[in-house]
């Protein structure tokens, strides 16, 4: 029995040494450091410039969902010489795109510098900032016509198929639709002042049912697709770099890994009182909690269909679909202790990864 004992942990330490050899820690480190870097100094920069009151906050925080893929673009391009879009051996259509990101990105810098600086200029640049998303949107379609389907699969930057964004799409918009449904039921909140609606259809001109259709078209469907640039940022660095540069530990720890991480990347902008703001302290560990449930979601997306950009449209769709039933339909007291972003949609969220973790694609291999 001490024989075979001895021999078994030998063999452990082995595979375990296999295993760590296999992921590139020091890259990791080096991609956390950075975005990390980046991302708490401009929460800083928003906190010192009047946090949540900051005119050009809502800037700031697009600014800071960009900068996961712009730390794990610069190192791929420039310093890991390994990856797939080092600038010197990736001679796909999808480095034009890639360029056009990082550019993307610094325009929102200097965007959120020039504004915080004299917000007079906050109104003018903010009616043309989405310009460059849709722009971005459209290169990354030409792009994709003209290089093929494996000019973007080959950088980790798959689009994935029509079916899997419709079934997934559906599937977070009945997610967002049930806490609100759970949350009228249990009457932790107050439907939404019907009058206000109505008076903002009369002013459009509009009948009360068509504005509101237009209102949740505009929000559930051109939404997602309009911040698709801007969700990428997060998602490629997240899920297509972090979980896939993870995924030689197990696919199960790497997600769990990722969304920890991502849950505690958001914490300085929840502590200024984002997202919670009766209890921005609880609300940063409770939001670790939803970022660990909903990275099983997108993570899974991703296993699925090897689509990062499914995932930036997932992630899209799921900020706006909250936003919309929270804000249009039945609005939370307390979004910390109600379904939507509170512990009881936390735990349903746990639930839905149960589920998705008896998929056998947990188990395959990543050869």
């Amino acid at each position: 029995m001490e024989s075979f004992s001895l021999v078994a942990n030998e063999d452990e330490t082995d595979s375990s040494t296999t295993i760590r050899s296999k992921v590139n820690w020091k890259q990791i480190a080096t991609f956390l450091v950075l975005t990390f870097v980046l991302s708490w100094s401009l929460d800083l920069a928003i906190y010192l410039n009047g946090g949540l009151n900051n005119p050009s906050v809502g800037i700031g925080l697009q600014l800071q969902m960009l900068l996961p893929a712009f730390s794990a673009i610069v190192l791929g391009m420039f310093f890991f010489k390994d990856s797939s879009i080092y600038c010197k051996t990736n001679h796909t259509t999808s480095r034009w795109f890639i360029w056009y990101f990082l550019f993307f990105t610094l325009m929102y810098m200097a965007i959120f510098i020039t504004t915080s600086i004299n917000p007079s200029l906050l109104l003018s640049l903010n009616s043309l900032i989405l310009l460059p998303g849709i722009l971005g949107l459209i290169l990354l379609i030409v792009l994709r016509i003209v290089g093929g389907k494996e000019s973007f699969s080959s950088v980790n930057m798959a689009g994935g198929k029509a079916i899997s964004w419709l079934l997934f799409g559906l599937g977070i918009l009945a997610f967002a639709g049930l806490q609100t449904v759970l949350s009228w039921f249990f009457k932790m909140g107050t439907p939404v002042d019907m009058a206000m609606l109505q008076a903002q259809a009369a002013i459009s001109g509009m009948s009360y049912s068509v504005f509101m259709i237009i209102v949740a078209a505009q929000t559930l469907i051109l939404g997602p697709l309009l911040g698709l640039v801007v969700t990428f940022g997060e998602e490629y660095g997240w899920r297509g770099y972090l979980q896939s540069a993870l995924i030689k530990i197990g696919k199960v720890k790497a997600v769990l890994l990722v969304g920890i991480i991502w849950g505690v990347w958001h914490m300085p902008i929840i502590w200024m009182g984002y997202n919670y703001p009766s209890q921005p302290i609880l609300g940063s560990f409770l939001f670790v909690l939803y970022c660990i449930g909903l990275a099983f979601i997108l993570g899974y997306a991703v296993l699925k269909t090897k689509a990062v950009w499914l995932a930036a449209f997932l992630h899209a769709l799921f900020n706006q679909s909250i936003s919309y039933f929270m804000g249009v339909i039945y609005t939370p007291i307390d979004t910390a202790t109600s379904f939507g972003i509170g512990w009881p949609s936390i735990i349903v969220l746990f639930l839905i990864t149960l589920l998705i973790l008896r998929d056998p694609i947990w188990k395959e291999s990543e050869d």
